[in-house]
């Protein structure tokens, strides 16, 4: 029965695109970001063995497509002289490389379908990734919560970049700089392991957030 709605679902997501007036260049930047997201999201699936996490995949990967396709339709429209086409050329293989990071993302989270226990061939994986995918619990009372991810700049001051966020049930994907964090919220981060060990005291109240900054 779940298999049914996931592939109703995954149908509906590839159901007949129309045109859409937006530029290749704003087209790219967003394929670039979901590639992003997508490859992280299929990292944390597999470490977590989460079907929501997977699922959030599926859809984007459906995304990625609709906009490939909306790229493919601009490039032929504007391909009005050769050097427009090779120009168009360059864009499209970019755009291309993208859609396929996403392609192989979706086959990764196959394997949770599989009947197969993935817990052997994980810390094989995890031992090669110079970054590591982590929970990280936000604790109430914690410096992080009521914060945006921008006011703290957690990237660029200890390395960790939250990849998606649940809240209660709900879940958040590729949250941006005005994302505020909440108490009890459950973040999933990539970073080294020398960056979370940094932030995980603050989350859980044990050391003040400007002890970070400095």
């Amino acid at each position: 029965m779940k298999n049914r709605e996931k592939k109703k679902e995954l149908e509906e997501d590839h159901a007949e695109i129309s045109y859409e007036d937006t530029s290749v260049r704003e087209l790219l930047t967003l394929m670039k970001d979901n590639s992003e997201l997508i490859a992280d999201l299929a990292y944390a699936s597999m470490v977590f063995e989460n079907e929501e996490l997977a699922d959030e995949v599926r859809h984007l990967e459906s995304q990625m497509d609709k906009m490939m396709y909306q790229i493919r339709l601009k490039s032929m429209l504007g391909a009005r002289t050769i050097n427009a086409a090779e120009q168009l050329s360059g864009l499209l293989q970019v755009a291309s490389a993208a859609e396929q990071i996403s392609d192989a993302a979706e086959d990764m989270v196959k394997l949770l379908d599989a009947q197969v226990d993935l817990k052997p061939i994980l810390p094989h994986l995890l031992k090669k990734a110079d970054e590591k995918v982590f929970t990280l619990n936000v604790e109430e009372g914690s410096d992080l919560v009521g914060k945006t991810l921008g006011e703290l700049r957690l990237e660029s001051v200890t390395g960790v970049r939250v990849i998606a966020i649940r809240h209660k049930k709900k879940w958040f994907y590729g949250p941006d700089g005005e994302t505020k964090l909440k108490g009890k919220d459950l973040l999933i981060v990539r970073a080294h392991e020398e960056g979370y060990e940094k932030l995980w005291p603050v989350a859980h109240k044990q050391k003040r957030w400007k002890e970070l900054v400095g």
